[in-house]
């Protein structure tokens, strides 16, 4: 289990994370959801052990996670960042085994081509990653996410996959293949927590939603309970219709203009 605990980051005088405290449970996918500007990835970075505090904890399994040295923390969480710049044309083959020696992997190789096949990327192993397309991009980085832990669980420990905007950048049907991959994560008892703007498909993967405003955690829950007419509204400023689908868990959701809303 992942713990945060009166979580706040400040900087410059700024308070990016307000006394935040949540769980991640293993065999849950979480998703964050929340306006620009939100907090969202600042409350992921703070998770994965990437950013530091001002105030509060954040611990693994009770475990601070500053305690955890650099190669205790890759091998138990693998990071697939909003955006990643290279300052080498590396192949992709390179960039996903480096997620394979992080967690090392006795065949690092091996464990990168299997990532690569599992993102739909096979035989795309020798392309320089500057001459792949920003979606095929976006499935190498997380083929090297999914190289890192390509086990939900290890020795009894659940790992986790923490994805900032994992659905950048895809077409339809490679978004809904990572969302599925990292659902699969989950049930096999890992831990998955992403940043997703499109709420429908936060509605359709997610165990939970923790809805994200200045920093503040304004509602947390199943979908059915956060996303409501009343939460989008009065987080992201505009009129919503919330309907549900004949799976009757399954919200979706209708944006409307303000325009319209007013008409």
């Amino acid at each position: 289990m992942i713990r945060a605990q009166s979580a706040t980051v400040e900087r410059s005088g700024r308070r990016l994370l307000d006394d935040v405290s949540l769980e991640l449970q293993p065999g849950e996918m979480t998703v964050i959801i929340g306006p620009n500007g939100a907090g969202k990835s600042t409350l992921m970075k703070a998770l994965s052990g990437e950013l530091q505090l001002t105030q509060g904890c954040i611990s693994y399994d009770g475990m601070d996670v500053a305690l955890y040295n650099p190669r205790q923390l890759a091998s138990r969480r693998a990071v697939l960042p909003q955006a990643s710049e290279l300052a080498f044309p590396f192949s992709a083959l390179e960039i996903v085994r480096m997620g394979a020696v992080a967690q090392g992997a006795i065949d690092p190789v091996a464990e990168a081509r299997l990532a690569l096949a599992r993102v739909g990327l096979a035989g795309f192993e020798g392309r320089p990653f500057p001459s792949l397309s920003g979606g095929e991009q976006q499935r190498v980085q997380f083929a090297r996410a999914l190289a890192q832990v390509p086990r939900a669980v290890d020795r009894g420990l659940p790992r986790a996959l923490f994805l900032d905007e994992p659905t950048a950048s895809l077409d339809l049907g490679h978004q809904i293949s990572v969302l599925e991959t990292a659902r699969r994560f989950a049930n096999e008892g890992g831990i998955v927590l992403a940043i997703l703007h499109d709420l429908n498909l936060a509605a359709e993967f997610a165990d939970r939603v923790i809805v994200l405003s200045r920093g503040q955690v304004v509602a947390e829950g199943p979908c059915c309970d956060t996303l409501s007419d009343e939460i989008v509204a009065s987080v992201y400023g505009i009129a919503g219709a919330v309907g549900r689908m004949p799976a009757a868990h399954i919200p979706f959701v209708l944006p409307q203009s303000r325009h319209r809303a007013a008409v």
